[in-house]
């Protein structure tokens, strides 16, 4: 499996993003310094696709794949992607407040502590519907990562299409997202341009 091995604050400066979008309470002391040179459209469409694929933690393929679902899905193409990104059950269970960040949150996944709808969900593209019950697994509640991550966790905000049982570790799906309820600073429309030439 391909994974994104970036040092993280690096990738967010270059990106002109706030690591706090990813999880992290860190900052990056270090101003991004680059020549008055103009950035191109084509630049500016890429910047906006490397950042939703930074924020989401998904690669090229994938997320090309993403984009061609949404695009055959009815209504703008730019807005059922950001639904699609949202839904995968690794970024649930970030928004939920089960994991510190996104790729803890697919680790988590990856390892059997997550169920949707009573069965065990181990793939973290995996896309959640409305009505969806998410929980992690009744032998993993009482560990002690899932403590502590909790504990650092537990006071994020959890966004109005989720609902969470903090106590029981469980969450549910009100509905998918609408574009109001995505907090990403991500420009969609840029992305589809890009993918549409």
């Amino acid at each position: 499996m391909a994974v994104n091995k970036v040092p993280v604050l690096k990738r967010c400066r270059s990106l002109g993003l706030e690591p706090s979008y990813l999880g992290y309470d860190k900052k990056s002391r270090r101003n991004l310094t680059r020549a008055n040179r103009k950035v191109s459209e084509y630049g500016l469409q890429l910047r906006e696709k490397q950042k939703a694929k930074f924020i989401y933690g998904v690669l090229e393929k994938p997320f090309r794949n993403y984009y061609k679902k949404a695009d055959q899905m009815k209504g703008l193409t730019g807005l059922n992607l950001m639904t699609i990104l949202e839904s995968r059950i690794d970024n649930v269970i970030f928004r939920l407040g089960f994991a510190r960040t996104r790729k803890e949150a697919r680790q988590i996944v990856d390892h059997k502590f997550v169920t949707v709808n009573g069965k065990v969900v181990n793939i973290p593209s995996y896309l959640v519907k409305a009505g969806d019950v998410i929980e992690i697994k009744e032998s993993k509640k009482n560990t002690q990562r899932m403590k502590d991550i909790v504990e650092v966790a537990g006071g994020r905000i959890v966004p109005e299409w989720l609902d969470v049982d903090a106590e029981k570790l469980q969450g549910t799906v009100k509905d998918l997202p609408t574009r109001e309820q995505i907090d990403v600073p991500v420009d969609e429309m840029l992305i589809v341009e890009l993918y549409s030439k």
